[in-house]
């Protein structure tokens, strides 16, 4: 994978193509967009962009149509995005990341009993 992050329109691209099991082409993703969609020739440069990071493969549909599919899955961007942020930012350590976590997004006393629920079941 060339770059290994995806920017925020790439991001509503993959997430449309991952909802479809068979891949997408073109009209078929821009019917995933809310209104109003983009134009069409912006969704094929994205894609055409998504093909040279290596996170989209493409191949013959209908006619001339291609269909796009995703190179790997939803959880396997997330693990991978997780993994850089945690060894980037928080020298590679979990806990740090957790505890980050913790403080700033201020979880509720049941959010942190679910937390070391999880972490107890592991």
């Amino acid at each position: 994978m060339k770059n290994h992050t995806l920017t925020k329109s790439e991001m509503q691209l993959m997430n449309i193509l991952w909802e479809m099991p068979r891949g997408g082409s073109v009209n078929s993703i821009l019917e995933g967009y809310p209104e109003p969609h983009p134009a069409y020739t912006t969704v094929a440069t994205f894609l055409k962009i998504l093909l040279q990071k290596g996170f989209v493969e493409s191949h013959k549909g209908t006619g001339k149509q291609l269909v796009y599919t995703p190179l790997m899955t939803k959880e396997q961007y997330r693990r991978r995005v997780m993994a850089e942020v945690k060894n980037n930012f928080f020298d590679g350590s979990a806990k740090s990341l957790l505890d980050f976590f913790v403080r700033e997004e201020r979880l509720t006393a049941a959010e942190v009993a679910e937390l070391l629920a999880m972490i107890k079941t592991e």
